[in-house]
């Protein structure tokens, strides 16, 4: 086993370990939560080791890096989510790869991606991310639109042909009632998607937690949390 691998192997398991006891802590089963790995700035090259190690789902935020690297790790079975601020003039590029963009966070988005999906002849699930450090109207530091503008976006994304609204995304705060209280931006998250799924009972992703927090997430009900730096550690990066 190469020294990479081995480092990888050892992370995944540590994060495995919180995941569980996390789920366990919360009254939840393991299989509710899915396991994103956050590979930005890494090479394919981990992306492959990572999938030997039996990861399927990987997150990207930046489309000049992903493209490339989901080519290569084309023969794969790995999802591709799209997890950055996304430029219109990037779309069709992430429409290409990605199997989820979790950014969806105004409406000129969801007619791009409707437009290239269609295209390209595929259905790409779309979560709306909620900024909650936004006020009304406005979008957040880091993306997203305000919890008020969620529902309008969701039935955008629902009835534009291409698309699949599967569910919510945030990403605590740094910022406004939320900063420093994980938990709470979660539970916030939660009751946001709880509305949501009177209406979109199929819209049942809620992503959230990253590697300082995956634990307030999966107690809060995350379905999915992205981990970037707990799995992949300190090491050279790309550019």
């Amino acid at each position: 086993m190469t020294d990479r691998r081995a480092q990888l192997a050892e992370n995944l398991a540590r994060v495995e370990e919180r995941i569980v006891s996390a789920c366990a802590s919360a009254g939840r089963k393991r299989d509710e939560v899915t396991l994103i790995v956050v590979t930005k700035t890494y090479p394919a090259s981990d992306v492959r080791l990572l999938h030997e190690l039996g990861v399927r789902h990987v997150a990207e935020n930046r489309d000049q890096d992903a493209a490339p690297k989901a080519a290569e790790c084309a023969d794969l079975d790995l999802s591709w989510h799209f997890v950055g601020q996304l430029q219109t003039n990037k779309v069709r590029s992430v429409v290409g790869y990605a199997g989820v963009v979790q950014s969806v966070d105004r409406a000129r988005l969801v007619t791009g991606l409707s437009a290239a999906a269609e295209k390209a002849g595929r259905e790409l699930g779309c979560l709306v991310q909620v900024a909650l450090d936004a006020e009304s109207g406005a979008r957040g530091e880091r993306g997203g639109v305000a919890p008020d503008g969620v529902a309008e976006l969701a039935d955008a994304v629902a009835a534009a042909p291409g698309l699949r609204l599967d569910g919510l995304m945030t990403v605590a705060p740094l910022a406004g009632e939320y900063a420093g209280d994980p938990r709470a931006a979660f539970d916030r998250l939660m009751d946001l998607s709880t509305a949501l799924r009177v209406t979109r009972p199929a819209a049942t992703m809620v992503s959230a937690g990253m590697s300082a927090d995956l634990e307030q997430a999966v107690a809060a009900g995350a379905t999915h949390v992205r981990i970037g730096s707990a799995v992949l550690g300190d090491r050279p990066r790309l550019g």
